[in-house]
């Protein structure tokens, strides 16, 4: 009886093909709006969290302030970090890769009759490891130049490019502010990282250097901070924050006057938002879905009113109400998961080209897609059974004097 009540249906949408495409608009405009949406949702949280690894490998971020419920609150009361913090972090804290200080300012560089204002970071080689930045050509600082705070520094390739073009950038000298600097190195291409900034937009020089020749003094604004194991964050961050309670003299119940950013927190903050607006704009584009259904209840009532005479007559010779019940109830069930079918087509064609124009990663949600089929099957059964019922409770006589 299922298999027939099928066949029929198909007959009747065939029957009325312009119409039934019509009909079934509704449903795949909803199912590929939210396969869609969650398919750029998905690659959009999967590229925040590339960008966001960028950044470092289970890095902590030491700055001066004070932060509450996530904003920073500068106080210029506190005394700046100074390299004997950096050497206690190094000496007394387990599971530390690698410290360094992370000195920053914006420098016009020149080279010949080309400029550049660009991030200049004041550091040492520890910066490297916990950026996980290797060299692309030259090499690394040497225990000199750390030292004394020789004039070296390393390049960015973005900076490469704009001043030097094609020409080889090693041994040659720019200059930053009034003095000149010797480029010993050219670092890999990071690209744009969280919040669309150009990582490659930098000069890497000694941290003495830095503080010589453009700082003016031996403050260190930040410290970056490595751990070995992802699992021994928690823990080293816990011990940081005493040490560094007792080297600043923070009494018991005092405010800190320093504060530690975890890169772990913020993946978990920027995955979550982004998650949530996924979801957010996948529930929005659902509702389509119920303008689809509602166009198959109201196509589906208008059959059953053309087909009055033709159910009358089944009922005539025998029909039962559940027969014909089962039989428009089949064909708005075929006419959703039709809709649903072709919307997921749709759907990935749609989510894969617009993540292929924002270079996002390709992502299929399976559930998703499962989630988005059902229920547009669900759809077909609900707003299909008040017109199904409708003609089941025809009366014969009537329905066969029907005009």
């Amino acid at each position: 009886m299922l298999i027939n009540a099928f066949l029929i249906a198909l007959k009747e949408i065939k029957r009325n093909i312009l119409r039934s495409i019509l009909t079934i608009l509704g449903i795949v405009i909803g199912v590929a709006s939210v396969i869609a949406m969650v398919m750029i949702g998905d690659g959009t949280t999967a590229k925040v969290q590339e960008d966001i690894s960028k950044l470092g490998t289970n890095m902590l971020t030491l700055r001066v302030g004070q932060e509450r419920r996530g904003r920073v609150r500068s106080d210029n009361s506190a005394r700046p970090f100074k390299q004997e913090d950096i050497n206690a972090i190094k000496s007394e804290i387990q599971n530390v890769k690698a410290v360094a200080a992370e000195n920053s300012s914006s420098v016009n560089t020149i080279y010949l009759n080309k400029s550049y204002t660009t991030s200049i970071v004041g550091t040492s080689n520890d910066y490297f490891v916990i950026k996980d930045w290797p060299l692309k050509s030259g090499r690394e600082f040497d225990e000199s130049e750390l030292s004394f705070g020789q004039t070296s520094c390393i390049l960015g390739t973005t900076i490469v490019k704009q001043l030097f073009e094609e020409e080889d950038p090693l041994g040659s000298k720019i200059r930053l502010k009034n003095f000149g600097c010797t480029v010993i190195g050219v670092l890999e291409s990071k690209g744009a990282a969280a919040f669309g900034r150009d990582q490659d937009e930098i000069i890497v020089v000694p941290l003495k250097m830095f503080q010589r020749k453009i700082q003016g003094n031996k403050d260190i604004k930040s410290i970056l901070i490595s751990i070995n194991e992802s699992k021994n964050i928690q823990r080293a961050k816990n011990n940081i924050n005493s040490l560094m309670q007792e080297r600043r003299a923070i009494k018991v119940g005092e405010d800190n006057n320093f504060y530690i950013r975890d890169m772990e927190d913020l993946l978990s903050t920027m995955t979550s938002t982004t998650k949530m607006l996924t979801y957010l704009l996948g529930s929005i584009a659902a509702i389509s879905l119920l303008v689809g259904g509602i166009g198959i209840m109201n196509i589906m009532l208008v059959s059953v009113t053309e087909r009055t005479r033709e159910i009358g007559t089944r009922l005539a010779i025998g029909a039962m109400e559940s027969e014909v019940l089962l039989q428009f109830l089949v064909e708005s069930v075929v006419l959703s998961t039709l809709g649903g079918i072709i919307g997921i087509v749709f759907g990935l064609s749609i989510g894969f080209s617009v993540v292929h124009f924002m270079s996002l990663p390709f992502i299929i949600n399976t559930q998703i897609i499962l989630i988005a089929f059902v229920f547009s099957t669900l759809i077909g059964v609900v707003f299909g059974y008040f017109p199904a019922r409708k003609a089941a409770r025809l009366n014969p006589i009537d329905a066969l004097r029907y005009e």
